[in-house]
């Protein structure tokens, strides 16, 4: 207890303060309206448009926890059952992250350097988590980890990720088209419907 607490006080580094975290650092891309309410274009240094929890589809909500984190809804930030099982299977079985782990990684993490830098990295995420879990909602930290994810093709986001492979509105998506774009959290090269659609039909059955 004392060196997680001296860990969300700095002791392996700095740590993003309570604004921070409310003010998460995120380049957004501005919007061009029309009177009518219709997008005439971007401006963006990259292609992220924020999505709202009500404009999120329920396929993409049963998607996401189904496949990403299980006891989404039951856990405080870190799922130990899973991150035991990553460990004991040296993550064979798949890794051990919860959505609130994987959001702190996008949020405040460059990628380090080397096995020590990966494992300060893992243990200042967890404490994040626990952070996160304590400053947001659940519907608050699904819709921001949709939203700081890399769908790759300069598409920032899930929102950018279905004009981007389906041109609809995110709120628009089918079951098949919410299942393709959570099928390519796991690898996004791997799993892309552009590149490589085989890969992404079987991740999308899965």
């Amino acid at each position: 207890i004392a060196f997680f607490f001296g860990v969300s006080k700095g002791l392996l580094g700095e740590m993003p303060t309570f604004e921070q975290l409310e003010n998460p650092n995120s380049f957004l891309a501005t919007e061009v309206i029309s009177e009518d309410g219709k997008i005439l274009g971007k401006y963006y240094r990259e292609n992220r448009s924020n999505v709202r929890f009500d404009e999120l589809p329920q396929n993409i909500k049963d998607a996401l926890v189904a496949t990403e984190d299980v006891r989404f809804e039951n856990h405080s930030g870190v799922d130990l059952r899973a991150l035991l099982r990553a460990i004991s299977k040296l993550g064979s079985d798949g890794g051990g992250s919860t959505i609130t782990q994987q959001l702190a990684k996008n949020l405040f993490h460059e990628k380090p350097k080397g096995k020590i830098g990966r494992i300060v990295q893992k243990i200042k995420e967890l404490v994040l988590s626990v952070m996160l879990e304590r400053t947001y909602t659940k519907e608050e930290i699904l819709t921001m980890y949709l939203n700081t994810v890399d769908f790759i093709h300069n598409s920032f986001g899930v929102k950018s990720a279905a004009k981007t492979y389906f041109n609809k509105d995110v709120s628009m998506l089918n079951q098949n088209e919410s299942a393709t774009l959570i099928g390519m959290l796991k690898a996004p090269w791997a799993f892309n419907p552009i590149s490589k659609p085989e890969n992404s039909l079987k991740r999308k059955k899965t």
